[in-house]
């Protein structure tokens, strides 16, 4: 018999999931036979088959409101990804206090209070539920210029380790180590068609990853083809970043001039 992920008769909520990342998320759920519910703070067009709700996931009045009128929808909460996130590019030493908090809300305090909110529905329905982080190898590595960002990112990695040992057996908790990724943004993003190549060929994929991959590590998390992965933090970065010493010495010609 083929292994299959069906997500039929379970409800997921993906926050941020009408844009970016999150829509790629979103798209492979429905496939999936999920019933989703995206959300953020404006209003959005969700793909074909979910609905959209307004929600300031940092605002812990908010994500009541939101997870209150899901449960009231469908009956139930079965997965939660917590998506939204992100940061601007600012050197630390001249970022404010405030902007500072701002990233950390949204990365990691915005996570944790939709987690708990959730979990209380999960732990007390039939199935349990499972929560997936949507992470960052700059978790694990220095992030200079988004400094305050790296730093939520690895507490969201702790939050999810610790979370799994709290909140098992009945809801699993695991992250997604989120690599370089193609979106409609891209090429603004890192100036240009030209630099986005020159960027991709430094990853041993040779690509950066379409936004449905990382949606279906998120189904596989979700499913129960994952029941026993709990606390796990998956990297999806197809091979991870080359050290810059050993990118520049393979790109060098003998006499020393760059290739």
């Amino acid at each position: 018999m083929a292994l299959t992920i069906d997500l039929a008769g379970r409800v997921a909520l993906v926050t941020g999931g009408a844009r970016g990342i999150g829509r790629g998320i979103s798209e492979v759920l429905l496939e999936a036979g999920a019933t989703v519910v995206t959300c953020g703070r404006s209003e959005a067009t969700p793909p074909e088959g979910a609905t959209h709700r307004l929600c300031d996931v940092r605002d812990a009045d908010s994500v009541e409101a939101l997870v209150a009128g899901v449960v009231a929808d469908h009956g139930r909460l079965d997965l939660v990804v917590n998506n939204a996130g992100g940061a601007p590019y600012a050197m630390a030493a001249t970022a404010s206090p405030r902007f500072h908090d701002k990233i950390v809300g949204l990365n990691l305090t915005a996570a944790l209070l939709v987690s708990q909110v959730a979990n209380r529905v999960m732990q007390a329905q039939d199935g349990g539920g499972s929560i997936v982080n949507i992470s960052s190898v700059s978790s694990k590595r220095a992030s200079p210029g988004t400094a305050a960002y790296g730093a939520a990112k690895a507490g969201l990695d702790a939050l999810t380790t610790s979370l799994a040992q709290e909140w098992g057996p009945r809801v699993r908790v695991n992250a997604v180590d989120v690599g370089l990724v193609r979106t409609p943004d891209s090429a603004d993003h890192y100036g240009g068609d030209d630099t986005v190549a020159a960027i991709e060929r430094t990853i041993p994929a040779g690509r950066m990853a379409d936004v449905r991959e990382i949606g279906q590590v998120v189904a596989f998390l979700a499913s129960d083809l994952s029941s026993y992965v709990s606390g796990a933090h998956v990297a999806c970065h197809g091979g991870g970043e080359q050290p810059v010493f050993l990118y520049i010495a393979q790109h060098q010609s003998p006499q020393g001039e760059q290739k």
